[in-house]
């Protein structure tokens, strides 16, 4: 990737390091930017492996978020672990040719599967994974002391060594988590949330491969506005109900029409004539 995209990685770890929303910082991350450079920078084409890839990224987030809140591995090994199950599966995505429909099937099955676990899990939270978040959030509040150029300075240094490890994987390049390594540095309190959200979003990254596939034979530029549409429609298909919901739980009731209301009660006597 260029100077110009480990700029963008920078900036887009920064825009998550000070978002204090998980949600918000899942919907930043899973904009597809650093695989717009990708995709600009380099002559790979869209095909089944990069539509898988996107499993990929949501394996890494899976594998950070296990080994660092239940093996309780610090987040830089952590962060290795995952980077190592996201270049095993590329190297076998690789080998083999999977063919674009078979791909897309697979992985909306797998979202679609992977949505009614997540709810179910996030519908009934363990108490002990509620202690120790709050205990996370504490000692974050209390921890998180560097000095803003000094971070902005790790994380630009961060993005260049993964810009570095990404060169290697030829075509699943596209999706390697670039930013991801470091947004799961900046979210390490808030992985299993993050992870959720971003798995629920992840599904506008799908509509985006998938359109930039079907439209990049006539021109990259027209298969990158087609790839930025479909993403949109897919969010804002996701993300209207959550909010239509919220605004219906926060409406107030309206009052029972006149003819249910109970009457009224006489006033009490006073004894006076």
């Amino acid at each position: 990737m260029t100077v110009s995209g480990v700029l963008l990685v920078t900036a887009v770890v920064w825009a998550v390091s000070v978002i204090r929303s998980v949600r918000l910082r899942a919907l930043v991350y899973s904009l597809p930017l650093p695989m717009t450079l990708a995709l600009v920078s380099t002559d790979h084409r869209v095909d089944g492996a990069q539509l898988l890839g996107v499993l990929g990224l949501n394996l890494f987030f899976v594998t950070v978020a296990v080994t660092h809140h239940r093996l309780r591995w610090p987040i830089l090994l952590a962060d290795g672990a995952g980077i190592a199950v996201y270049v095993a599966l590329s190297a076998g995505l690789l080998a083999v040719r999977v063919p674009f429909e078979a791909a897309l099937a697979g992985t909306l099955a797998l979202w679609l599967a992977a949505m009614l676990l997540l709810r179910r899990r996030v519908a009934h939270p363990r108490a002990d994974i509620a202690a120790d978040t709050d205990a996370d959030a504490g000692a974050e509040a209390r921890s998180d002391g560097l000095p803003v150029l000094l971070k902005l300075v790790v994380i630009f240094v961060g993005a260049i060594l993964t810009t570095l490890l990404g060169a290697v994987l030829r075509g699943m390049v596209v999706t390697f988590p670039y930013s991801g390594v470091l947004v799961a540095v900046e979210a390490r309190r808030q992985l299993p949330e993050f992870s959720w959200h971003f798995a629920r979003n992840s599904l506008g990254l799908v509509g985006f491969l998938t359109a930039y596939h079907y439209v990049q034979d006539i021109s990259p530029t027209v298969a990158l506005v087609a790839g930025w549409a479909a993403f949109a429609v897919v969010a804002v298909a996701l993300h209207l109900p959550s909010r239509a919901r919220g605004a219906a739980h926060a409406r107030p009731a309206s009052p029972p029409p006149r003819s249910l209301r109970p009457a009224a009660e006489p006033p009490a006597p006073t004894g006076l004539p």
